[in-house]
């Protein structure tokens, strides 16, 4: 039960409000002007004050600067007949008010005092986050923490193996945060820049070292000194640039394109790929004496699909952020965050980020309840349902191979594990495998 003070001019607006929140179980005191609302502010602390702007002996505002903190209700409501007001009234009194339209009926109290006491409740999960930045209490997330510790003490690089969307950036931010280096975090993808300007964003430049350069430039190795370099997807530099990497990397010592002065630089490494193990070694995307010099400390980042018991946790972070950037209250309901948990999310995190953002903005935010789309799926994981599912036609060889490979590569390669999961023994699952190398020679 709640304590409600009703501030209005209109006797009968206030007799009707006042037995309907007596309906609802909560307890009211009514004022018609600026002297009674004070006189009751002053006697008690209430919980919730209904308050009209427009009274007999001046304005709503004055209510609320005169109320002494220490009597000062939880929350605020603004009723108005005029929807237009509400923009005022945030300019002034800060986002955090709510509104009530004349006519007032039961549903919208009844939903502002709900939305009321969702604010208040407690969060159902602690979400803690993990170097100021990682979300997740699954076995295999706590193993990736006493990894980050671990190489945090050390000056080792490390090469992050992950697919798209487990936030390899954001474990490369927790490496830098754990090692408590006096540099900056310095991100950049591989990928993003054309093969011509790879050279100048890695090693930066010197005025007239080429058309365009108009003033000289620091490379992302100076930027990073005394810190970290993240470089994402680094397999999508051109092999042929790679050498000047590794140089780098073996001298720590860089020299600007058109330049003469060698630069000593020194950070931590930190690059990723979204390729497994296997794929680095068949597709030779990466040398194989710079991938030794990136990859002293291999971390694989589990998949969501692997850690199904932090969707809940991701999740109610995601949209705990939305609440606070948009003042809304939204939850998530018993069956939503089932089927959050049910889904396998081809896109990791960062499509459960997107799922809870764009339903977030389709829902009501006076509801009470985030509105979750129909269909979860994505474009991109029906084409991988679609690619490595069952397929008719296909022999039960081709579809028990098909099988092994997957589950080899989601284990990175680890046999017995992959013959547990399998339930076959290992000696059936290397006998298979040998099978298979024989039909290829």
């Amino acid at each position: 039960m709640a304590s409600v003070l009703l501030v209005d001019d209109d006797k009968n607006f206030t007799q009707a409000t006042g037995e309907l929140l007596k309906m609802l179980g909560h307890e009211v005191v009514a004022a018609l002007n600026l002297a009674e609302a004070a006189a009751a502010l002053a006697s008690r602390r209430f919980d919730i004050l209904l308050l009209d702007l427009m009274l007999p002996d001046g304005s709503g505002f004055q209510v609320v600067e005169d109320i002494p903190e220490s009597q000062r209700p939880r929350h605020i409501t603004i009723i108005t007949g005029n929807p237009g007001i509400k923009s005022l009234v945030k300019s002034i009194m800060g986002p955090n008010i709510s509104y009530l339209i004349k006519p007032i009926d039961l549903e919208q109290l009844q939903g502002l005092i709900n939305k009321i006491e969702l604010k208040d409740a407690p969060t159902a999960i602690p979400v803690e986050k993990h170097f100021d930045i990682l979300i997740g209490e699954s076995p295999a997330m706590h193993q990736l923490y006493q990894m980050i510790e671990r190489v945090a003490a050390t000056q080792a690089n490390v090469l992050l193996i992950g697919e798209s969307g487990v936030g390899k950036e954001l474990v490369a931010n927790a490496i830098h945060t754990a090692s408590q280096c006096e540099g900056s975090f310095v991100a950049w993808n591989c990928g993003a820049a054309s093969r011509e300007l790879i050279g100048s964003e890695l090693f930066g430049h010197e005025k007239g070292a080429f058309t365009g350069a108009i003033a000289r430039k620091q490379g992302l190795f100076e930027q990073a000194d005394k810190g970290t370099l993240f470089l994402d997807e680094i397999t999508e530099m051109p092999l042929d640039m790679q050498p000047n990497l590794l140089r780098v990397l073996e001298t720590q010592k860089v020299t600007r394109l058109g330049g003469t002065q060698e630069i000593t630089v020194d950070c931590r490494v930190v690059s990723a790929t979204n390729r497994t193990s296997e794929q680095l070694a068949e597709e030779q995307c990466l040398r194989e004496d710079i991938y030794f010099r990136l990859a002293v400390f291999p971390i694989v980042i589990p998949p969501l699909r692997e850690r199904p018991g932090d969707i809940e946790l991701l999740a109610t972070a995601f949209l705990a952020q939305l609440n606070h950037q948009n003042d809304a209250n939204l939850s998530l309901s018993p069956e939503g965050l089932k089927r959050l948990t049910n889904y396998d999310w081809p896109g990791n995190v960062r499509e459960l980020r997107h799922t809870i953002h764009r339903a977030f903005i389709m829902s009501n935010p006076d509801g009470g309840e985030l509105l979750l789309p129909t269909e979860l799926a994505s474009p991109f994981g029906r084409e991988r349902k679609k690619t490595q599912g069952l397929i008719p036609g296909k022999t039960i060889d081709e579809v028990e191979r098909e099988l092994i490979a997957l589950t080899l590569e989601q284990v990175d390669g680890d046999k017995p594990r992959a013959a547990e999961m399998l339930g076959v023994s290992l000696k059936t699952l290397y006998n298979r495998l040998n099978t298979y190398e024989k039909q290829l020679s």
